[in-house]
């Protein structure tokens, strides 16, 4: 094995460990809902609308780190973005006035949409030939659901031994262990587009919004985001709404985190042996069966379990296929940017699953709208899916004609 091959190993190794890191406690987050709002005396919009707020800055922050990313490297990005999230964790875990815990959401959604996993794959996808790419992108999503299956009974273990404030306490600083992994990253993530201009960026910009294929999957994106923030906000309180154990909602987390690790990997072979659109396009007619007939049938134990892994399946294998396609439509040379873009619009669905969640629960005392919604906009997401085409745009093709 030669050094440089060594170094790529320890870098995909590192990358897997950062979205591991990164993604567990924020994707689980929603086990705090219930004790949070019982112990404060808030409503649920007011976590609801927190955890919104950091979606979708996550969302915003995403692109523009993928910008900084493409231009100066992943590292530093991936750097700032740790410290930022960390802090933002510690301060939810101090403040108590829900203006101040919302507001919360803007620093640790700036944190995690720089040193989230779509930055990671993103790197990671560049510095691996076109052939591994769509498994590599797999392998680092499916760090990041490892991550998710550990942190929820982590969660809800911390809270009934220490309590939900210390919990959150340790969750911040858990984000240090990020920094010493950028070691690795530093060695083999370059910059893809460091002589490019504002300019050069904004034809890029407008030369892929133009492109039906990108656009197709901008829009397909937000239903992910919606189903994604929605479920894993909302479920373990919907569980225990239901006369049903605590342990059955951070569970039900932990499952979708365990089975969307087959659902990445598969994901990431199935991006090289068969068709990105049609895989994408049964993925989101799978979630929606999914998740009508878990609403059709009576709750219990067993189906809120299956219901979860069944839809840790269809998680995130959206991921490396999305990045994926953008990669094979629109190159290389500013993928860290248009996958934050895309990101923007997955975390705008996020912001509006999560929020809604709360608000219409207040309102009503029941989730059954937002289960429906889920229901039709998998429907639509897998419409929107269909016209894309596989082969390169015109910006991956002007990248292939200037080398």
């Amino acid at each position: 094995m030669t050094i440089e091959s060594k170094h790529l190993n320890a870098a995909i190794f590192a990358g897997c460990v950062i979205a591991f890191l990164s993604f567990g406690f924020s994707a689980t987050f929603g086990i705090f809902m219930a004790p949070m709002s019982a112990d404060l005396g808030w409503g649920r919009e007011v976590f609801s609308l927190s955890v919104a707020v950091q979606l979708l800055t996550w969302g915003i922050s995403q692109p523009i780190a993928g910008a900084v990313a493409d231009r100066y490297g992943t590292a530093r990005v991936l750097a700032a973005g740790a410290v930022l999230a960390g802090i933002g964790f510690l301060l939810r875990g101090i403040v108590t006035d829900p203006t101040l815990f919302i507001l919360t959401g803007i620093l640790t959604g700036a944190g995690t949409g720089a040193a989230s996993f779509p930055i990671v794959i993103g790197a990671l996808g560049k510095i691996v030939s076109a052939e591994r790419r769509s498994f590599i992108m797999g392998l680092g999503t499916a760090a990041a659901s490892l991550g998710m299956f550990v942190s929820a009974p982590a969660a809800t273990a911390m809270i009934g031994g220490f309590g939900w404030q210390p919990s959150i306490l340790l969750i911040g600083a858990s984000f240090a262990l990020i920094l010493p992994c950028l070691v690795f990253i530093a060695r083999v993530s370059k910059p893809t587009a460091s002589g490019s201009s504002a300019k050069d960026f904004g034809t890029a910009l407008s030369t892929a919004f133009s492109d039906r294929s990108y656009l197709c999957l901008f829009f397909g994106f937000f239903v992910c985001g919606f189903h994604v923030a929605f479920i894993q906000t909302h479920l373990p309180a919907y569980v225990i709404d239901l006369g049903l154990a605590a342990w059955i909602g951070g569970w039900s987390l932990a499952l979708i985190g365990l089975f969307n690790i087959a659902g990445s990997f598969f994901a990431g072979w199935a991006g090289q042996a068969l068709s990105k659109r049609w895989v994408l396009t049964g993925i989101y007619l799978g979630r929606a069966i999914v998740i009508a007939i878990f609403i059709l049938l009576p709750i219990s134990e067993s189906s809120v379990l299956v219901f979860s892994a069944v839809m840790g399946l269809l998680w995130l294998a959206t991921v490396p296929l999305t990045i994926g396609l953008v990669a094979q439509t629109q190159g290389l040379k500013f993928l860290s940017t248009l996958a934050g873009l895309v990101f923007l619009s997955h975390q705008t669905g996020s912001f509006l699953g999560a929020w809604l969640g709360g608000r219409i629960y207040d309102l009503n005392q029941d989730y059954t709208p937002m289960w429906w919604a889920a229901v039709v906009l998998g429907l639509l997401a897998a419409l929107i899916h269909i016209p894309i085409r596989e082969e390169p745009g015109p910006l991956a093709r002007a990248e292939t004609d200037a080398r």
